[in-house]
């Protein structure tokens, strides 16, 4: 059995690395966690944790200290562009005995995540290259000229990440012909449910997330940045109904990404290991990055505390993982070609099934990961 003299080092101290190294030290490991950011990055807009998510942090011992945060959404409600209803998902019951959907600062999230690592990250601290060396370790050097070897290497550094580059496990993310916008609001409409408004190739979503405070964010078909997001969101979003117009006449700040996706054939090479996004990033239509990405932190020290050997271990873990995460990003491809769909069609079909369309895209994630 693996003993807590493994030598492990966590790269990235985001959620998913963050949720690794909490995993890893209830179940006995000491790892270590370094992050190329300085520690006053702060991490901007708000997160949707479904009730898988829940689920994990609850494993992980972390769903106490995130009650207090943001606030509990019960209800979906989707219309169609002009505002008209469309359908709606009780939350409630379809994440009944699993956990409460939450939509709360992702700042607050990160700073519970790095209360609960248990443990000092080294931030400003760059790897610069991981070799394997025969088989069974990998020497890490990093940026300040130092290096070291361990007999696991977890790369948590997200959809770009360098350590699977380094590591030879893939390349580049592959966009997915997706502009994504994110903000949070104050002084917005009263809205008490999450909610989304659907147009055509574009969808505008807005949910409470207490303190008064809205998370907003929104999606059209694209290639590329636009220079000033919130003239082009205001410019694409200009005649959509229901709650949208209140809250482009408050929205101040937005955040802009081209959606990407990481699909690859292995998550490990040797005792080099991706978890989170690094390995299995998804455009973010079904809120799942960071619920999959704290599944992955619980399955591996479980993986890993039950091993003979580092090798047993990431083979177990990759082989219950991987039918999930291909589950989620399979029916996020479904619901942004549905979403694409011209909306003479698609709003009829909403309007008929959509509630258990958009609840069956959950159905395998309220089992156990």
């Amino acid at each position: 059995m693996l003993g807590s003299s493994l030598r492990i080092l966590v790269v990235g101290a985001g959620i998913a690395g963050l949720a690794a190294a909490r995993a890893l030290r209830l179940a006995g490991f000491r790892p270590e966690v370094v992050d190329k950011l300085p520690a006053s990055t702060v991490a901007g807009a708000g997160i949707y944790l479904p009730g898988n998510a829940t689920r994990a942090l609850r494993a992980l011992d972390l769903d106490a200290p995130v009650r207090p945060c943001g606030e509990v959404v019960t209800r979906q409600r989707f219309l169609d562009a002009r505002g008209r209803p469309l359908c709606e998902v009780d939350l409630a019951t379809l994440w009944e005995g699993v956990g409460e959907c939450r939509a709360l600062p992702r700042a607050d999230l990160h700073r519970v995540m790095l209360s609960g690592a248990g443990g000092a990250v080294r931030h400003q601290t760059e790897v610069t290259c991981v070799e394997v060396v025969a088989g069974d370790s990998a020497k890490v050097q990093f940026a300040d000229g130092s290096n070291a070897e361990y007999d696991l290497v977890i790369g948590a550094d997200g959809r770009r990440s360098s350590v699977r580059v380094m590591a030879a496990l893939g390349s580049a993310a592959v966009p997915v012909g997706q502009v994504m916008y994110r903000s949070v609001v104050t002084g917005g409409p009263k809205i008490s449910e999450w909610t989304a408004v659907l147009g055509k190739r574009a969808a505008f979503v807005v949910m409470p997330m207490g303190a008064g405070r809205l998370f907003c964010y929104a999606d059209e078909a694209g290639s590329a940045a636009p220079p000033d997001p919130i003239a082009r969101v205001r410019e694409v979003f200009d005649d959509f109904g229901g709650p949208v117009p209140a809250v482009l006449d408050a929205i101040e700040k937005v955040q802009v990404a081209v959606t990407d996706e990481v699909e690859i054939g292995s998550w490990s090479r040797g005792p080099v290991l991706l978890v989170g996004d690094a390995a299995h990033a998804t455009a973010p239509t079904l809120a799942q990055g960071a619920a999959m990405a704290l599944e992955d932190a619980v399955v591996l020290a479980n993986s890993l505390r039950g091993a003979a050997s580092v090798s047993d271990a990431l083979d177990e873990y990759e082989r219950r993982r991987r039918p999930r995460t291909r589950w989620v990003l399979e029916r996020t491809r479904d619901r942004d070609r549905l979403r694409d769909v011209a909306p003479a069609l698609r709003d009829p079909l909403l309007r008929k099934r959509g509630g258990a369309i958009f609840a069956d895209h959950y159905k395998a994630l309220v089992e156990p990961h």
